[in-house]
């Protein structure tokens, strides 16, 4: 009786050991891609790039948690220049969320995952070469007047926001994945002008 319990004990053990190898505790990412901006963003904003760097922590195989830093570019499109008068201008977004991953198929080398959470996101907007001394700031939805006309504008703001999306991962020899996901990101700026856009993501989680 007592070498059964004996054997029990050391099986399951084992196959504790065993469940814990199947996956790294914690993780790192590195991705960049394109950029597309959607709903009332994307009349006034042109595609644009991302960059993305993140570490995590796996509490099983199927749960973790990342926490990201990611930077969009993108451009202001050239209706919008011409209507507002200035002849050059982009968009900017710096953003640090913490993001619960969900592995629907952990056990496959085709890991198809869940993404999304929250955070704090920079939005910076310049503007260059104004035509007059007032404009409207196509993101900001508020008056400003030029001291010097001659002169480029910014603008900035912290605002929170969150993000959604879907991935998939394949498995490599480096003990590591190459990642494709998509995300849709909201920021809640003014509400009179909604900030929406769609990172596509590459790279490399391990």
């Amino acid at each position: 009786m007592n070498k059964l319990v004996l054997a029990s004990f050391c099986g399951f053990l084992l196959l504790g050991t065993l469940n814990a190898q199947e996956f790294s505790r914690f993780s790192f990412e590195l991705g960049a891609g394109f950029t597309q901006p959607v709903g009332n963003t994307g009349r006034y904003l042109d595609d644009g790039w991302n960059l993305q760097g993140g570490v995590g922590y796996n509490f099983s195989s199927y749960v973790g948690v990342m926490g990201e830093l990611g930077y969009n570019s993108l451009g202001i499109n050239s209706t919008t220049l011409n209507n507002i008068g200035y002849s050059g201008g982009g968009v900017n977004i710096f953003s640090a969320t913490v993001d619960p991953i969900v592995h629907l198929t952990p056990k496959s080398h085709f890991d198809l995952y869940a993404i999304g959470g929250g955070g704090l996101y920079h939005v910076y907007e310049n503007l260059s070469t104004p035509a007059s001394g007032a404009v409207i700031s196509p993101l900001s939805g508020g008056s400003f007047q030029l001291i010097e006309p001659t002169n480029g504008l910014s603008y900035s703001e912290n605002k929170p926001g969150f993000n959604a999306g879907m991935g998939v991962a394949f498995g490599t020899k480096w003990h590591g994945k190459i990642f494709a996901e998509a995300r849709y990101v909201h920021i809640f700026t003014s509400s009179n002008m909604r900030t929406d856009y769609v990172p596509v993501t590459f790279g490399f989680r391990w």
